[in-house]
């Protein structure tokens, strides 16, 4: 029934389309208007619509219809480039702040620039997101000409792009090209800044994301961290990684009846659809042995247990080639949507440092997070956030939930003539890729050009091998020729090429076709497996067929394919074998297609989940973020009255020490203990107070007295330096209290994330905890900073310029009296050297019986001593 009324009225996103093209006709009804005048008299008259809007005169909706018809002229006139209507509905969608899923090749970067020049006239700026610097620069580049016309500036954000200064330069101008990582990090860094001009970026007003899905979807399963080096370190990678060698891989074996549990052969079970380790208590008891504890699991042992869990994920879930690649001696990431090298990113929580052990190269750092931020949260900040990309609708629902984002699919201006053939399903992966090469070798006869998508950088080599052996001339794009990337792609359209790409190829780069080609069947297009998203799979897809383009595409499976045999059902199997399927032949049917898909919307559901669950908790820190830089950027303006601040903080302080005094013995008391109150104030403050000077009649007297007191003395201190000097130090030392235990609080939310979710097994939802005690930490984080501040004021000693330089002299003086004796020791011991023997101590293992004679085992007796792991002093 539905259907029926769908036929007749048209779908919702139809519905929308009609109410947009109406409006495109009204907009190219202006055409004739704007034809007929000079470049000057256009600039002229959109000057007046600009600053029609500047004035408040008119908002963006009044002006869009002449804005876009003015910008169609101009680019005709400029770029040599008339917008389509669709392109005109595509504009209008990204205005209303919506994702516009426009067919690869129907001219997105060109769409953009219609709402850009209309946004950019409230002078906020615009930002431009693409997911890579070549796409930044290159658009950038070809529409700077048509946004020079009508007076605006355009700065690009290239990784390479170092200096801070530069940065802002371009964060300045009225439209801005960058990559998602780049805006991100930057919104990060200038929030760790300690002087406000410093920080780089403006305000979050407008911005265009392209790529949208890639960007807002598949990136946003990781967040963004900048790190430094931890005072929480740990070093037992390589011994981990020898023993995660030596334990043996087991199998899960189910039940044969209700009654019976699951139980585990081996050491160790690897569950590849979860991506988890599980050690057997066979395994438990042999890691034991090889580390020479006890206990894997008591709490001196945690981190070589988890070592142990990160070293056998490096082995038996991690592969070179696929998930990451070894170059100049460093594991790099390589991404999974895009296949390109993820440069200067790292896996979390010493996954990283476990691949770096077990490929034998230098392991680096641990590192804590210093500030982190998800996509989502970031890109949730502007005021108006709108997408465009060729693929949408099938996560139309997370954008929905997640970013308050609809999809509006618009029509490709011509229609679209390319074959979409079912998929070849073969047993195994050495009869699919016998099948390729043959279809290959048939294409390449014929002429017609062939793309080949792998969904691994492994996979595109045993392919290259394959293709070589035939001695079928080819070329191949994987992570590790990116630099390539455009020249390969320019000639993936030629009479006869055959070219071999991982999922980085349809990054927006056009393959152009001959007419030769064209009269050929266009580009053919061979996927070589399916990949976890159906976006991946529709974006190879799309490579071919483009502005109604001929082609063809088709994807070749096998059972021994990741998807189809971790989440693929048994049924095709079960056909295969039912219909006797022989050596080298397949199947195809609609039906199986239809079950690889649902394969991929299991997986596509999962990641969502995955998502949300990691959103769900950086929400939690994104609201503690806020406030923190909400604070700090306060402190960074020079109109802030800080002196009102540490009054205020000054009174709690009092009101915090006046409290725990009231406390004797463990219960509220109407006396107080003196005691206490001058103890505390000697050892945090430095300062001597007798009881006579705490005597009052009140608790508001007592408070009052000690708060003024306490005001008095400081500011006599601080009279030395000028008032401009007095908030300088106030405003720098708050900055540097507040951004170190801003990050001991983000480590030790880190550690709170790590074990939360062991609270499920006492019944309780792991989010929830997560909410209540991070809320109390934060709680401790705000006291503390106050306290702090407070502690750290009150003990600094200024000095004036006569003492600074009195006791410079003495430092030097004394660096000089240390370099001598030095010296003095060290012609002692050129003297000596020839007398010295080196006594070398044997190391005594753990399980051995103590040099002490106590008959006790080391670990037990003089073992337990040694230093303490913890915090740094000072921290």
């Amino acid at each position: 029934m539905l259907n029926v009324f769908a036929k007749i009225f048209g779908n919702k996103n139809d519905r929308e389309v009609k109410k947009y093209r109406k409006r495109a006709n009204a907009i190219t009804s202006l055409e004739s208007k704007y034809e007929k005048l000079s470049d000057e008299e256009l600039q002229n008259c959109f000057e007046e619509l600009k600053q029609a809007v500047l004035n408040n005169e008119k908002n963006l909706n009044d002006v869009l219809n002449d804005s876009f018809a003015i910008t169609r002229e101009a680019s005709k006139r400029i770029l040599g480039m008339r917008h389509h209507d669709v392109q005109l509905i595509g504009g209008m969608v990204l205005h209303d702040g919506r994702i516009a899923e426009m067919k690869t090749g129907e001219g997105k970067t060109l769409v953009a620039t219609l709402p850009v020049i209309l946004n950019a006239m409230t002078g906020k700026g615009v930002h431009v997101v693409t997911v890579n610097d070549y796409l930044a620069q290159r658009d950038a580049n070809e529409m700077s000409k048509l946004y020079n016309f009508f007076g605006y500036s355009v700065g690009i954000i290239l990784g390479e792009l170092k200096d801070d200064m530069l940065r802002k330069e371009q964060y300045i101008c009225d439209i801005t090209y960058g990559t998602n990582n780049e805006f991100a990090f930057d919104y990060l860094r200038s929030n760790m800044t300690l002087d406000i001009t410093e920080k780089v970026q403006r305000e979050h007003n407008f911005v265009i994301v392209d790529e949208v899905d890639s960007i807002l979807i598949d990136e946003a399963r990781t967040p963004l961290i900048i790190s430094g080096p931890t005072n929480h370190k740990n070093v037992n990678y390589v011994k981990a990684n020898e023993i995660a060698l030596k334990l043996e891989k087991g199998e899960l074996i189910e039940p044969k009846s209700a009654d019976e549990k699951p139980y585990s052969t081996g050491d160790f079970t690897v569950d590849e659809k979860n991506r988890t380790i599980l050690l057997t208590d066979q395994g438990i008891a042999k890691a034991e042995e090889l580390f020479e504890v006890d206990n894997l699991y008591s709490l001196e042992n945690a981190m070589l247990s988890h070592n142990l869990d990160q070293a056998l994920k490096a082995n038996y879930l991690f592969v070179k080639d696929v998930d990451y690649v070894v170059k100049d001696n460093e594991v790099i990431i390589v991404d999974e949507f895009t296949g390109r090298l993820s440069e200067g990113r790292r896996f979390s929580d010493g996954l990283h440092q476990a691949l770096e052990a077990k490929e034998g190269v230098a392991i680096q750092e641990e590192s804590q997070t210093l500030a982190d931020i998800t996509f989502q949260n970031y890109f949730r900040m502007y005021e108006k956030l709108a997408g465009m990309t060729g693929t949408a609708q099938t996560e139309a629902t997370e954008f929905a939930e997640i970013y308050n984002l609809d999809v509006v699919s618009i029509p490709t201006n011509l229609a679209v003539a390319r074959i979409d053939r079912n998929d070849l399903i073969y047993k195994s992966e050495r009869e699919k890729f016998n099948a390729v090469c043959t279809k290959i070798k048939e294409y390449h006869q014929k002429g017609q050009p062939v793309l080949v998508g792998t969904a691994s950088i492994e996979k595109s080599e045993l392919l290259h091998t394959l293709l070589t052996k035939e001695k079928i001339p080819h070329t191949v794009l994987n992570a590790k020729q990116h630099e390539k990337e455009g020249k390969i792609i320019e000639k993936a359209g030629e009479k006869g090429a055959v070219t071999i790409a991982t999922n980085m190829a349809g990054r927006g780069v056009d393959i152009k076709l001959t007419k030769e080609t064209l009269e050929l069947g266009g580009l053919a297009i061979i996927g070589t497996e399916r990949h976890e998203s159906r976006r991946i799979d529709n974006q190879l897809r799309g490579r071919s067929g483009r502005q109604g383009d001929v082609g063809e595409s088709q994807f070749y499976l096998s059972l021994e394919d990741n998807l189809l045999r971790i989440f693929g059902s048994d049924k095709i199997k079960a056909i295969m074998e039912r219909l006797g399927i022989e050596e080298g032949e397949h199947i195809e049917s609609k039906m199986v297609t239809r079950a690889v898909e649902n394969a991929q919307k299991k997986v596509e559901s999962m990641h969502f989940e995955s998502r949300k669950h990691l959103l769900e908790y950086d929400d939690v820190a994104n609201e503690q973020r806020k406030v923190i830089y909400n604070f700090r950027n306060d402190l960074l303006n020079p109109e802030f009255d800080i002196n009102s601040k540490l009054d205020e903080n000054r009174r709690e302080y009092v009101l915090n020490l006046l409290s725990e005094a009231e406390i004797i013995n463990g219960m509220p008391s109407e006396d107080y203990n003196y005691d206490l109150v001058i103890a505390k104030l000697r050892e945090e403050l430095n300062l001597e107070i007798s009881k006579e000077d705490l005597t009052s009649q009140s608790f508001e007297q007592l408070e009052e007295k000690l708060t003024t007191m306490l005001k008095t003395i400081y500011e006599d201190k601080m009279s030395i330096a000028a008032p401009e000097q007095k908030s300088e130090i106030e405003r720098i030392l708050y900055l540097q209290i507040l951004d170190n235990a801003w990050r001991e609080h983000l480590y030790s939310m880190d550690t709170l994330k790590t074990g939360i979710g062991l609270r499920g097994y006492n019944q309780k939802d792991p989010l929830v905890e997560y909410k209540k005690e991070s809320y109390n930490m934060f709680i401790d984080l705000i006291a503390s900073i106050k306290n702090e501040i407070i502690k750290v004021l009150f003990t600094i000693r200024l000095q004036s310029s006569e003492d600074a330089k009195k006791e410079q002299e003495a430092i030097e003086r004394m660096k000089a009296s240390m370099e001598e004796i030095n010296e003095k020791i060290q012609t002692n011991l050129d003297e000596n050297e020839d007398k010295t023997i080196e006594k070398k101590e044997k190391k005594i293992a753990r399980n051995e019986p103590c040099p002490c004679g106590s008959g006790q085992k080391y670990k037990n007796c003089c073992g337990k001593s040694g230093p303490k792991r913890g915090l740094a002093a000072g921290n």
